[in-house]
């Protein structure tokens, strides 16, 4: 293997410590909203629509969470895609150098 090579082995891996929170200012303000419009109805409903908004604010933060993840792995792909490219172009140089070692001239 090159040199240029163990830059890629040698490389860490980015995993993310906690998931990220990318829960939208206007989805905050929707959910507040909600919350809001539900206090004001009767008490007899309260208690199944805040379970239901209980339920969806779960949904609402998985599926942010999820985002960042995939967010985070496209990243990690796009890096690790540069270093490949890098490593190839390595590669071939390093080829083409010693292929001028064995026949220096082309004709």
């Amino acid at each position: 293997m090159t040199s240029d090579s163990a830059v890629l082995q040698a490389r860490p891996v980015v995993v993310p410590e906690s998931p990220p929170s990318v829960v939208s200012v206007q989805e905050v303000h929707e959910l507040a909203e909600l919350l809001r419009l539900v206090d004001g109805l009767p008490a007899k409903y309260r208690p199944e629509l805040y379970k239901v908004l209980d339920r969806f604010a779960a949904c609402l933060e998985r599926r942010q969470r999820m985002l960042g993840y995939v967010q985070d792995s496209l990243n990690q792909m796009s890096l690790d895609l540069k270093y490949l490219i890098f490593d190839l172009e390595a590669t071939r140089r390093e080829r083409d150098e010693y292929r001028n070692m064995l026949d220096p001239s082309p004709f």
